[in-house]
């Protein structure tokens, strides 16, 4: 992945309020594949009684991981937008333990990219979720299709 890619997409994150908020951390990018993550934190646990990070820190991991994997993409190099994004929760995330997203473009037209993404905490084995979207592709102004 060039320089110039990698600096859009950090970009990307950074401009992020929400990203910056959930404390999200690039993990590795480049050419349609992105992981990101971020830490279990008291304040963003959906129920007390249990210590689960609530499942929309979660979402918002699996999204802004998916719009990174796509502004990575050698073919997509303007930006991104979600158009779809289906989340399937397979299990409840360990409690106290870091979340990571892994997306991938496995297929992109000229103006829509779809993907498949998965949370994982640090326990190996089944995802705590999985994900399929399609993002849009944004072309620079008056570049090349």
């Amino acid at each position: 992945m060039n320089a110039d890619k990698l600096t859009l997409a950090r970009q990307f994150i950074e401009a992020i309020p929400h990203a910056q908020a959930l404390q999200m951390q690039f993990e590795s990018l480049g050419d349609g594949r992105a992981e990101l993550s971020m830490p279990w934190r008291e304040d963003l646990v959906g129920d007390p009684r249990t210590g689960v990070i609530h499942g929309g820190a979660v979402s918002a991991l699996m999204d802004t991981c998916c719009g990174a994997a796509v502004i990575s993409h050698p073919e997509a190099p303007a930006g991104t937008a979600t158009i779809d994004l289906r989340i399937d929760y397979m299990r409840t995330a360990t409690p106290r333990q870091r979340i990571t997203a892994r997306a991938e473009v496995y297929h992109i037209t000229r103006t829509v990219a779809f993907l498949r993404a998965t949370a994982h905490d640090e326990e190996d084995g089944l995802p705590v979720a999985t994900a399929t979207g399609a993002f849009t592709v944004e072309r620079p102004k008056g570049g090349a299709q």
